[in-house]
């Protein structure tokens, strides 16, 4: 494949753009070689700027569920989008999707919209700290929750220490109320709550995580957190940016059964436009200004073009019965299809998969959290990368990242990823 003309527009950008990019995985540094840029995308495809066209297994990191111009989506913005664009003031589209998302998940009351996932886990973390009167917050190494100051942790010398910043900017004192965990590990939980008595405000946790790799709670994992929390007066907070409506329609807390405190959304409630959302009960929403004394604010929250996305996707998936399953079978094909590819051609590897969220791995060993993930063969996985985006399957341009399944699929999209996956096994 030629891709002369993103080549291009790659020098082009990192003129008026830092790095050319506007989200840094895009820049394709953990794999080499120039991004590719989209021109369009339909159903299960993206084409690019040098007229190829890509099988994607990336779908904007998750919200294209359903596939890319999804036509009741596209139709809702554009009838929106005829009656304006914005106004800064409430609308009855608001609530509408906010009381069709606390029907279909459990153990929430109130939801408010934001513009991002960042936002919503940012807006979380403030939020519980304000209702439980503590500062300090309890994440796991490899989680990713944004880019606020609070989650740009890493971890310090020992088990219990503070953490410290991995990113300039990002100050002492706001790292200090952050105490990093392994995934995966409830004794190293217990050591944080043990050396920090009533003071951890709340724990955030990726339920499934999405930012090494697809990685699944291991047994009793997420139950034991939510008994800590409870021990420990502080709050349950399920990132479900990624898992919310992917999982199932009441993501993780329905799959797995576990009630957290508050959740936060992203992705898939937009239905591919910027939005997220965080939700939780009565007695803790109702903290939140203007009913309570927890400030957050923002001018384009609710912005009626993605509340009209978010709404059409949303009542998709709530009236197909049969989506989940469908997703299931799919991405269990394609787990089955690449093993098979893999091991035939004597690869080493270790497939990870909860529903649609998938990730291949180039270690025999286990990968259940930030560091078994990184024990895997990057060098075999830059030349997986590009090998497959020379047969037209694009992935996520990283080893630490999910692949996305999405309903618009076909069989004879997941036989062509696999026999794809087979010569370029026999190449690595």
């Amino acid at each position: 494949m030629l891709y002369q003309r993103s080549s291009q527009l790659f020098v082009e950008a990192a003129k008026v753009i830092p790095g050319g990019v506007n989200s840094p995985v895009r820049a394709f540094k953990a794999v080499g070689g120039t991004p590719i840029f989209a021109k369009e995308a339909k159903g299960a495809y993206l084409y690019d700027e040098d007229g190829n066209r890509l099988i994607d297994y990336i779908n904007s990191w998750g919200p294209m569920l359903l596939g890319h111009a999804f036509e009741p989506v596209v139709n809702a913005v554009i009838e929106k989008a005829k009656k304006g664009t914005s106004f800064g003031m409430p609308t009855a589209l608001e609530t509408e999707i906010a009381a069709l998302a606390v029907s279909m998940v459990p153990n929430i009351d109130k939801i408010r919209f934001v513009n991002s996932g960042t936002e919503a886990c940012m807006s979380a973390i403030r939020l519980a700290r304000g209702f439980s009167k503590r500062d300090k917050i309890v994440k796991f190494s490899g989680c990713y929750h944004g880019h606020s100051d609070s989650f740009l942790i890493q971890a310090g010398s020992g088990a219990i220490t503070f953490g410290s910043p991995n990113s300039p900017g990002v100050t002492a004192g706001t790292a200090k109320d952050t105490l990093l965990a392994r995934y995966n590990d409830l004794g190293n939980v217990k050591e944080l709550f043990e050396a920090n008595k009533n003071e951890i405000a709340a724990i955030i946790i990726e339920p499934v995580a999405g930012n090494m790799g697809c990685i699944p709670p291991a047994n009793g994992f997420l139950e034991g957190l939510r008994q800590l929390c409870d021990e420990n007066g502080a709050l349950l907070i399920f990132d479900e940016v990624m898992t919310g409506f992917r999982l199932a329609k009441g993501g993780a807390q329905e799959l797995f059964g576990i009630k957290a405190d508050i959740v936060c959304f992203g992705k898939v409630i937009g239905g591919g436009l910027p939005v997220g959302a965080f939700a939780a009960r009565n007695e803790i929403m109702d903290y939140l200004a203007p009913v309570g004394p927890v400030y957050q604010a923002g001018t384009l929250s609710g912005n009626p073009l993605a509340m009209a996305a978010g709404l059409a996707m949303l009542q998709e998936i709530n009236s197909d019965a049969e989506l989940f399953q469908r997703l299931e079978e799919k991405t269990a094909y394609l787990e089955k299809g690449t093993a098979k590819v893999l091991a035939d051609n004597n690869i080493v590897f270790t497939i990870n998969r909860v529903g649609s969220m998938i990730s291949v791995h180039f270690d025999a060993n286990p990968v259940c959290d930030f560091q078994t993930a990184a024990n895997g063969d990057n060098e075999t996985f830059k030349k997986f990368f590009h090998g497959l985006l020379r047969e037209g399957i694009y992935i996520a341009p990283s080893a630490y990242e999910t692949w996305f399944i999405t309903d618009a699929l076909t069989y004879d999209d997941l036989d062509f990823t696999i026999n794809a996956i087979n010569k370029v096994a026999k190449e690595l």
